[in-house]
């Protein structure tokens, strides 16, 4: 991968992370939200929520509107919206315009991301295009795992407004960054909106929609309690619960990197294997939860795979549907979101019906569903199944 690449790429992972570090960011300041604009926590939640509903909403929707627009262009657009309400968040006088300010930019949210992964994919050679659209989504990751103490900490060490004040930064810098080094990027091939919304007439795509789902659900059901399950099961606190809570972070980076490689040696391969790793790694939870010494290593191959599940997703979506590479990432992004949504309720039900310890049997039936819908595409399209990672690889090439 040249050097130009690398900076292409960079930019656009700068940008992801610019974005998922101001819709998860605000996760460790909602008391000190709550307190500066006179409302209960629970309110001060809206800022996540309904941010995370505007990104589902939108996901298959918007990055089909802008798929004919020149790609730099929306790029700028997008992140100078961020940075515009990041300011106006900032300054807003009371509650209802901060959360406006929230939810407009979250509706463009995933207009960059699907772009971004797009166009990675087709800056590189054919064996770089799953590693390149990795290091995209190592954004993601980024803005997950480093926004919330980051925040946390300039908030703490300094002041609410200091804390976000470091959104439009790194919206800004990321602004920058495409205005002066990426190149225009005019759609060449401009598809119409029915050709694009066709993929949804393969049951192929159905398919793989479900299995996303329901990975993503298996992830998240359990992922949501995690420290509510060390606290209660482990039994641990304060310094290790922070500990292995940083140890979770670095593993889902570097699970990322790995996830890029697995899928450029052999994509259909791993995304099978996928859940009877992760699988294995649930029932060890399951049997070993209670030992604080095993939990340390189970939580770094469970951040690994945690990241991997990102990766997997994405390209099982667009290895469906390559014909439509924006519309198809703007799918990952709400089937990722729903299976979130459904993971995060169905895990609380178990919390209260079973108890902690029992998210880990919710998100292993989950896994199951997903294998099932893995498997059913995996067999019914195995005869052309190289044929069409090739075709996808040609489509994104071109873009």
């Amino acid at each position: 991968m040249s050097k130009r690449n690398s900076l292409f790429i960079f930019i656009l992972t700068l940008g992801v992370f610019g974005i998922l570090n101001t819709e998860m960011g605000v996760i460790g300041i909602l008391p000190q939200i709550a307190e500066h604009f006179h409302v209960s926590v629970s309110q001060a939640g809206l800022l996540v929520s309904l941010f995370a509903l505007a990104v589902a909403i939108s996901g298959p929707i918007l990055p089909l509107l802008f798929s004919g627009f020149n790609r730099r262009q929306v790029l700028l657009l997008v992140l100078g919206v961020f940075v515009l309400s990041n300011i106006v968040s900032i300054f807003a006088p009371n509650f209802t315009i901060a959360l406006i300010a929230r939810v407009i930019p979250a509706f463009l949210h995933p207009v960059y991301i699907s772009i971004a992964l797009t166009a990675a994919a087709g800056s590189v050679s054919e064996k770089d295009i799953p590693k390149a659209v990795s290091k995209v989504i190592l954004g993601v990751s980024a803005g997950i795992v480093l926004g919330v103490p980051i925040t946390t900490f300039i908030a703490s060490a300094a002041s609410l407004d200091l804390a976000m004040t470091f959104f439009a930064v790194v919206n800004a810098i990321a602004f920058l960054g495409v205005l002066l080094f990426v190149p225009s990027m005019p759609v060449k091939q401009r598809l119409s909106y029915g050709s694009q919304l066709s993929v949804l007439k393969k049951s192929k795509t159905w398919q793989s929609i479900a299995a996303v789902v329901f990975i993503n659900a298996a992830t998240a059901s359990v992922y949501s309690y995690f420290a509510e399950y060390l606290e209660t099961i482990t039994h641990v606190s304060g310094n290790a619960l922070s500990l292995m809570l940083v140890i979770f972070g670095v593993a889902s980076l570097l699970g990322n990197v790995l996830g890029g490689k697995l899928l450029s040696k052999d994509a259909a391969k791993s995304v099978v294997i996928y859940p009877f790793v992760f699988g294995a790694v649930y029932i060890l939870l399951f049997l070993m939860g209670q030992f604080t010494a095993p939990m340390f290593i189970i939580v770094v191959i469970w951040g690994v795979l945690y990241a991997i599940a990102n990766n997997i997703s994405q390209y099982w979506i667009t290895s469906a549907a390559p014909e439509a590479p924006e519309f198809a990432n703007g799918l990952f992004l709400t089937s990722g979101n729903l299976g979130i949504t459904i993971g995060t309720t169905v895990g609380g039900l178990f919390i209260s019906g079973l108890g902690t310890r029992y998210i880990v049997v919710g998100g292993l039936l989950f896994l199951i569903l997903g294998l099932v819908f893995i498997l059913l595409r995996t067999y019914m399209y195995k005869p052309v199944r190289q044929h069409s990672d090739k075709q996808l690889v040609s489509n994104l090439g071109t873009e």
